[in-house]
């Protein structure tokens, strides 16, 4: 069982929704309006008149197989956009 985290700019939402349902989602708490800072070229996404993007993040918790399908999906989402700057990470999770 994985633990499947995503940050991404608010404009790749709709892309990101796509990507959890093609993998079989169906479970998943979001927030909107995240703020934040990439890791890679640092831009911030504050929702400031100087930075007025915003970021939304999820998370899910998946079997190893859909985890794997859904960071594929988002890897490909990443590739098309690279600025916008979507992040994924997973984590094992016991199922006690």
């Amino acid at each position: 069982m994985k633990a499947v985290f995503i940050a991404c700019n608010e404009a790749q939402g709709d892309n990101v929704m796509e990507a959890l349902e093609k993998s079989f989602v169906k479970g998943f708490t979001m927030w909107e309006q995240v703020q934040g800072r990439g890791s890679k070229n640092g831009e911030p996404h504050l929702g400031s008149h100087a930075w007025p993007t915003m970021n939304s993040a999820i998370v899910t918790f998946v079997d190893d197989e859909t985890a794997k399908r859904l960071k594929e999906r988002l890897r490909d989402i990443d590739e098309l956009k690279p600025a916008l700057g979507l992040r994924f990470f997973s984590w094992t999770i016991d199922e006690d």
